[in-house]
This record gives structure tokens, sequence and C-alpha cells, in this order.
């Protein structure tokens, strides 16, 4: 019997993005938004339902709560076709929420974590992990369940057979407490993006920091915003420049887009370059609508923005 593509685990919470806000927020004061969005958030689950967009036979698990959000999300990621029979519900704690304010090309997140932080590798389908090709963990930080067994997670899910792959995303905390020289040798491919590399290192360079980690790692895809992505694999290195697309909305899970394009490609065997270009022009398709998952809601739509930015990059 043919095995699933992708497993993700991780966080899930829902987003709710302002947008067109007068002003900042201040201690003791108002402010108006224009605009607001409920849509689906978590790194992971972007990720997970933008590559079953790509054609990737996908499941989650994961932890919400017995919430009207929490059948928000497992709705959508069901619509999505991302397999939620590994997500579990908590009646100890509510469902993920992040409050994201926008500002033109940047923005401002708060994000009460609610079920994310309880789940453990307990909560991990061990029984079915044989059942699939590649293991995607994200947002390690927000997951504070799974903080002391994260080599131990990568390690056995090496010996199951799996490839693998690691985003670690933004420490709230700003402490970095993740072991990577530890814990890579079992991630295939490593996803962070430059901030992140240089806080976890602690360097002053993004040169200095991937000679801190590339010893460790098996693969790097340093996403790296505007400028595109670099890869690195058994020291060789690959810069392949980013697309842009004619409509800019948000860059709300650009990365995680640029996650499910890099693994599409990766699953197919190809090679590092190609992998790095899916991924590029999965993020910018990403930022063309509200949101980390709405560009890839309906197929006929993403294909024909597939093509539009091909053709313009080839011509460009």
């Amino acid at each position: 019997m043919a095995k699933n593509d992708l497993l993700v685990v991780g966080e899930l919470n829902v987003d709710l993005i302002l947008n067109g806000i007068q002003g900042f927020p201040q201690i003791g004061k108002e402010i108006v938004a224009n605009d607001l969005t409920l849509t689906l958030g978590s790194s992971s689950a972007i990720m997970a339902a933008n590559a079953a967009a790509l054609g990737l036979s996908t499941g989650f698990a994961g932890m919400v709560g017995n919430d009207q959000f929490g059948d928000y999300v497992l709705e959508t990621l069901e619509e999505r076709n991302v397999s939620t029979a590994f997500v579990r519900r908590s009646d100890s704690y509510q469902t993920g929420v992040t409050v994201v304010m926008n500002y033109d090309e940047d923005r401002a997140n708060v994000t009460y974590c609610g079920a994310m932080e309880a789940m453990t590798s307990l909560d991990i389908p061990w029984f079915e992990m044989s059942n699939y090709r590649h293991f995607h963990l994200s947002n390690f930080f927000l997951q504070k369940g799974l903080h002391q067994e994260i080599t131990a997670i990568f390690k056995k899910v090496k010996s199951l057979g799996l490839t693998t792959s690691l985003d670690l995303q933004w420490d709230p905390a700003d402490v970095w407490n993740f072991d990577y020289k530890e814990c890579l040798p079992y991630v295939d491919v490593f996803m962070p993006n430059e901030a992140e590399i240089l806080r976890l290192t602690q360097e002053d360079s993004v040169e200095s920091a991937l000679k801190q980690v590339e010893p460790f790692a098996n693969t790097i895809a340093l996403k790296m915003g505007s400028k595109g992505s670099l890869g690195i694999k058994n020291g060789n290195r690959i810069q392949v420049s980013a697309f842009k697309a004619d409509v800019y909305v948000d860059s709300i899970g650009a990365g995680d887009s640029f996650n499910s394009g890099f693994i599409a490609k990766y699953l197919q065997g190809a090679e590092l370059g190609d992998c790095l270009l899916n991924g590029n022009l999965m993020g910018a398709i990403n930022t063309t609508m509200a949101g980390g998952t709405e560009a890839f809601k309906d197929k006929k739509a993403l294909q024909t923005k597939i093509e539009q930015l091909q053709h313009s990059k080839t011509t460009s």
C-alpha cells in the first residue's frame, strides 16, 4: 500500500488579522482598525494546508480546545484536504489565538498559546508513523511540552525510516533553548530564516551563524525574504532569487508556504536548487491574499498564479 506523503506535528490556532490600523497601541488608549479577517493560523497548519493544496497527502497531529475556534480549525483543515485524525481535543485548554496587527509589510503578533502548550510526544501518532514518508515539525518554542524531548522525537522518527524537516520559528521568550548540535543530525532539512538563525547562534552576521550550524546540519534551507533563499548541503551552497508578485496583501505565512513548496519538491527527489525555487514561488504566491492559506484555497487560481509568476521570472 502506498504511503501518505507528509505528517505535520505542531501548534494549531486561529489568526485574527487587523488591517488599516490607525496608529500603534498604547496603554490606556484605544485605536481603530478598518478591517478584520478570521483565518486559519499557526505555522504548522499553514504549511500542512498548503502542502495539501500542492498535492501532498497530508496528516496533522496537534491539539485544540473543545470550543468554536477548535471547530473552525478542524473544519478548515479538512476543507483543505488535511487529515485531522490525529488532532486531539482538550477539555482543559482553549484553542490558541493569534491577534495579528498588520502595518504595510510588517506586523506585530500577540498569541494566546492555549492547547498548543499541552501537547507532548505521547500525542504523536507513533503507531501510524510508518504510513508516512516525511515528518515536519514547526514552531518548536511555542510547544513547551516538546522542549525536553525534541531530539528524541527526531531520532525516533528517523529510526522509523522517514525523512524529516524542522522550522523552529521565533522564540517569544528570546531564550532560544534548542540544542542544535544534538538535534540537527536527525533533521534532514533545517528551515530557519535569517533573524532566527542569528538569535539561535548569538552571532552578529548570518555568515557566522551559518558556520556555527553547518557542521551539524544535513541540509539548510535559509529563508531570506526579498533576497530569496539559500541552500547548503555537503559544503555546497546555492542561492535562488525571490519571485515578485504583482499584488501584495500581507506576508503572514510566507515562510510556511516556502516550507510547503520546498518539501513538495524534496519528496519528488528534486535537486536543492529546484526545491528552493519552488519554495520561493509558494512564498510569493502566499503574499497575494490575506493570511497564510487563502491564496492556496482555489486550485485553479493557484495554478494560474504559479504560471504567471514563473513566466514573469523567465522574462524579467
